[in-house]
């Protein structure tokens, strides 16, 4: 092989002996790095602004299994998800490294008005940011609005997935209209609730006593 040069630079490779014949030799594309999402270098990530999407079976998040109620049926959903890496370049810093991540799926809980089981489906959509150390990540997640953790050579995003969508879990899971209408215990009915007599009659009665003593209304 020979190189043209011109001023200095390699303008095209061509084979020997086939001057003007073949034409320039183009050398293949490089191909882009593997993204393993259990084991994610956050870093290249980032700098080859990479996406990875997928989807997990639901059986392998256990926390999110946790709570699952018995009459409900089997978690036979997935969890699917996407990622992207991004590289900001701020004026005077460091570039910053960011993950953008959304994931949904549908878990049960048992419903705290009625105890039956709703379905409860879940969405996140987060973009975090990555920097050196846990010390600075945790002055700059304190100091801004933004979620900021510490970067990592390997890095779970699936792990990640599950924390956010615990995340997302309403605090008290309920239906929005109970399956079946709710019975409250311990109340009596109305034929068998005592009588109350009126304050304002009592009232009235020590009005009409002119002494304000006990005794029967004047």
């Amino acid at each position: 092989m020979e190189a043209r040069i011109s001023k200095g630079f390699i303008n095209d490779i061509v084979p020997p002996g086939t001057e003007g014949s073949l034409g320039p030799f183009k050398l293949p594309p490089m191909k882009a790095r593997p993204h393993d999402p259990l084991r994610l270098d956050i870093e290249s990530f980032a700098a080859d602004g990479a996406e990875l999407q997928g989807r997990w079976p639901l059986t392998q998040f256990e926390r999110l299994l946790d709570g699952w109620p018995a009459e409900a049926p089997p978690p036979g959903a997935d969890v699917e998800w996407s990622a992207s890496g991004e590289l900001r370049r701020p004026k005077a810093l460091e570039p910053e490294r960011w993950l953008h991540l959304e994931a949904h799926t549908q878990v049960w809980r048992e419903c705290q008005r009625c105890l039956k089981p709703v379905p409860l489906p879940l969405l996140l959509q987060r973009s975090l940011r990555f920097v050196r150390g846990e010390e600075e990540a945790a002055r700059l997640d304190a100091e801004s609005e933004e979620d900021v953790l510490a970067l990592e050579r390997s890095f779970n995003l699936q792990a990640l997935v599950e924390d956010e969508l615990l995340l997302a879990l309403p605090l008290v899971p309920r239906h929005e209209q109970c399956p079946q209408p709710l019975t409250v215990l311990g109340e009596p009915d109305d034929d068998e609730a005592p009588v109350r007599e009126n304050p304002f009659a009592a009232l009235a009665r020590l009005r009409r006593r002119p002494d304000g003593q006990g005794g029967n209304d004047a």
